[in-house]
């Protein structure tokens, strides 16, 4: 019994060995799976949170890129939004951008026509062109290594416009923010000569307003007064210390008020004309225009001429040009001196000869007029002027305004120029008795010095005994004219009256027909047509018997 016992006791501590040792086996086994579990878990955890994190960051991008757009929606809509409504383009890019020459499809072409026949340009073509569209910098390379002082006066920018297109006042309001520092800009005042647009009411009201809110003022004239008195009421409006007069479709260039203020700021009795550059009218491609001083001929008609000499031989691009008078687009004065000299005058009408009046007045009673090559302005030349298409009658009107109060004894050579009598003109150009006080009232010297000194390349014709047509005898109605300026050939053409048909006789053998040749020197004079008593004027003169004599002296 006892040795049963023992071997029934040996076997079941061998079982239970033997069991231990697998219960032992299989745990030591669970263990390095759960530590493998573990490990496959750790690394599956990291995957998943770099998944999650990749996912995460994917969608705080998505998220800022969503914010970023209202943002962008935000200020479009308080800013271009105001412009989209119009039709109109706003910020960087797009056609026209870097002042190249643009286009639209073909299929613009038809409704496009109105808008050229009603403002002179591409109108359709604007509203597609950006507002703040960048334009060359045609500024003489050492204009960009100038400094100028910190402490310049403000200026008051004052744009006259009547039935403009919007897109093109609202480019030129636009272009004169971007290039002109805040603090010197004070004030932008679009002056409506009481246009008939709808759109140049509300629209423009509410665009300014909201978009430059107290920077812009719209002046609006109840009946149309034409530039003149138009820019005279602009002026009434400025406050700045300075203030600059442009047409309402110009772009400026960079830097280009620093100079002006300068020039200004060193002697306010000057008045300085941007550099003018050029806006084709059909492609609003800009170019760029050589510097010139600004000239006229003895009709008191604008036009550019060769800088002067000393200005030449000094061989410095960025030195002012000084000028007779202007061409008339623009001009900055000093708002207080423009106030003694007598403003612009406004007897005149509509526009034309003001330009030229400013300059000789300006000179005369001891001011000064100069262009500066490192502001620049451009400028759209238009196909059509806005006013009247008689523009020719107030121009001459004008001009003979001038001629009385300011050119002395020359004043014949405008008469002569436009081809009338300085008796009974037929041209009534109002009591310019309150300019000719003006005059006296300031001591200005006499047209006589301001040929010598300013303006010794214009060319005289005092031994003009005679002046008028020679007209046909046979042939009622024609007239002997210049003709074409390439052949140098005098025809037989209706009479018009204007320059082209007039002859004139010094007392010598030769009698002229041309206008009057406004500049002495040769290499610029116009073409002429030559006559003589003798031979005969280019075969016609045989049957050419009636002269219209007018005695130069009245």
């Amino acid at each position: 019994m006892a040795v049963a016992r023992k071997i029934k006791t040996l076997l079941t501590v061998n079982i239970f060995v033997f069991v231990g040792i697998i219960l032992f086996s299989v745990y030591c086994r669970i263990q390095d799976r759960s530590e493998e579990l573990i490990q496959i878990g750790r690394i599956s955890d990291q995957r998943l949170r770099a998944r999650n994190g990749k996912v995460s960051n994917l969608v705080d991008r998505q998220s800022i890129l969503q914010r970023l757009e209202r943002l962008e929606d935000v200020v479009y809509n308080q800013l271009n939004g105001l412009a989209k409504p119009m039709g109109l383009v706003e910020g960087p890019g797009g056609l026209g951008q870097g002042g190249a020459a643009a286009t639209l499809g073909d299929d613009s072409h038809v409704d496009g026509e109105g808008k050229y026949e009603d403002y002179g340009y591409n109108a359709q073509l604007s509203d597609r062109i950006s507002l703040d569209r960048s334009i060359p910098d045609y500024r003489p390379k050492k204009c960009k290594q100038l400094t100028y002082p910190e402490d310049l006066p403000q200026i008051s920018v004052v744009f006259i416009f009547v039935n403009e297109a919007l897109s093109v006042i609202l480019r030129s309001v636009h272009s004169v923010v971007n290039h002109t520092p805040a603090h010197l800009l004070k004030e932008i005042i679009l002056v409506d000569d009481n246009s008939d647009s709808v759109e140049l009411k509300f629209n423009l009201d509410q665009y300014v307003n909201k978009r430059y809110p107290g920077l812009v003022k719209i002046v609006r004239n109840s009946k149309r007064e034409g530039l003149i008195r138009a820019r005279i009421h602009g002026w009434n409006a400025a406050t700045a210390p300075v203030v600059g007069f442009f047409d309402a479709h110009v772009e400026f260039n960079t830097a280009w008020a620093e100079p002006i203020l300068t020039r200004v700021k060193e002697d306010h009795t000057r008045i300085i004309l941007p550099a003018i550059d050029n806006i084709k009218f059909n492609t609003f491609e800009v170019q760029q225009y050589a510097n010139a001083a600004h000239g006229y001929n003895w009709g008191l008609w604008c036009m550019y001429i060769i800088p002067p000499q000393e200005w030449l031989d000094k061989g410095d691009e960025t030195a002012p040009i000084r000028t007779p008078a202007m061409i008339g687009c623009s001009f900055v004065v000093d708002r207080e001196y423009f106030s003694e000299i007598g403003l612009l005058d406004p007897g005149m009408e509509v526009y034309g000869g003001e330009n030229i009046e400013l300059g000789m007045r300006v000179w005369q009673c001891g001011g000064s007029m100069e262009v500066l090559p490192c502001a620049r302005v451009a400028h759209i030349e238009r196909t059509k002027k806005p006013y009247n298409n008689d523009i020719d009658y107030y121009a001459k009107r004008n001009a003979l305004r001038a001629a009385e109060v300011w050119m002395d004894e020359y004043r014949s050579h405008v008469y002569m120029a436009w081809n009338i009598p300085m008796n009974n003109p037929g041209v009534d150009y109002g009591d310019v008795s309150e300019r000719v006080a003006l005059r006296k009232r300031l001591q200005c010297r006499s047209f006589r010095w301001y040929l010598e000194n300013v303006y010794p390349e214009m060319r005289i014709y005092n031994n003009t005994i005679t002046y008028g047509e020679v007209r046909n005898s046979k042939a009622s109605g024609y007239c002997l004219d210049q003709g074409s300026e390439d052949d140098d050939k005098a025809i037989l053409y209706p009479c018009h009256g204007m320059s082209s048909q007039g002859m004139a006789e010094d007392g010598g053998s030769r009698p002229r027909v041309s206008p009057l040749n406004p500049l002495a020197h040769p290499s610029r004079n116009l073409s002429y047509v030559w006559c003589t008593w003798s031979t005969g004027c280019c075969s016609l003169f045989s049957i050419l018997t009636t002269y219209a004599k007018r005695p130069l002296k009245s």
